[in-house]
């Protein structure tokens, strides 16, 4: 049934993309096979390293208990509010600094001072402020994604086409028109950039806030098995980091398919 269903489903797509599913396929499949010779074989010591079955075991046990949901709802909460956040505000920033060169020239070394600060070191003031609750989880995650989104989305209104602004003034459009109707739908792809590199700051945001201080979440059960030695489950915090991370990356990616469809119609 499964793999009719994958075949029914990669029917519709070009053969190079189908290959690329394969091959992404095959190399995840390759990279398992190899940790589970590793694990088993080579390095035995539990401490420092477990076959993936250990850790297919332990992560079925804690889904069983209803402990890995728990910590991977409080984890994609935090990430969701603070994505969320971080994508209102960076665009409309990243907006005013492409468009508006007065706004440009007061904020911009404000952000690049900001950019350039380690933002993993405000994570201690975050929790001092905003509590071990939600709160500072989604506060560190707005910080580490907002500058990709507020930059990327800077760089595709400053690089529109000069051409579609003069034919956009010819007509008589307004600055508000030219911004929403032409500025906007072009730095498209470069929002999606942004989002898309905002995602990985954001899963290290919400991990950092949760290893300072929290009572559940993936960057917490990472902690709490790294002082236990309890190899399996830190594997387990670190496997379903990686997955919600990927999965965003694509959901994020098939928005950008969505959004750009004009451009195949126009080639």
């Amino acid at each position: 049934m499964v793999i009719s269903t994958v075949r029914r489903a990669t029917s519709g797509r070009p053969p190079l993309m189908r290959t690329s599913v394969r091959r992404g396929i095959t190399s995840f499949i390759i990279l398992l096979a190899m940790w589970e010779i590793v694990g088993r074989f080579v390095l035995t010591d539990q401490v420092f390293a477990v076959p993936f079955s250990a850790v297919v075991e332990a992560a079925i046990k804690m889904l069983a208990s209803g402990e890995l949901e728990t910590h991977i709802m409080a984890s994609l909460a935090a990430v969701a509010y603070g994505m969320i956040l971080a994508t209102a505000v960076g665009i409309v920033i990243g907006v005013l600094l492409g468009a508006s060169v007065t706004f440009r020239e007061y904020a911009e070394p404000l952000m690049t001072a900001l950019y350039a600060t380690p933002l993993v070191a405000m994570a201690p003031i975050l929790i001092l402020w905003f509590g071990i609750g939600i709160g500072s989880k989604v506060a560190t995650v707005f910080l580490m994604a907002i500058f990709p989104i507020a930059i990327n989305t800077s760089t595709g209104i400053r690089g529109t086409d000069r051409e579609f602004l003069e034919v956009a003034h010819a007509f008589g459009a307004r600055w508000l028109d030219v911004i929403t109707k032409v500025m906007i739908p072009a730095a498209v792809p470069f929002v999606v950039t942004g989002l898309r590199l905002a995602v990985g700051r954001a899963i290290v945001g919400v991990v950092v806030g949760e290893l300072f201080g929290a009572r559940a979440g993936l960057g917490f059960l990472i902690f709490t098995a790294g002082q236990t030695f309890d190899t399996p489950a830190l594997f387990v915090g670190v496997i379903t980091l990686a997955l919600i991370g990927m999965s965003l990356t694509l959901g994020i990616k098939a928005i950008e398919t969505r959004l750009t469809l004009w451009k195949g119609s126009a080639s």
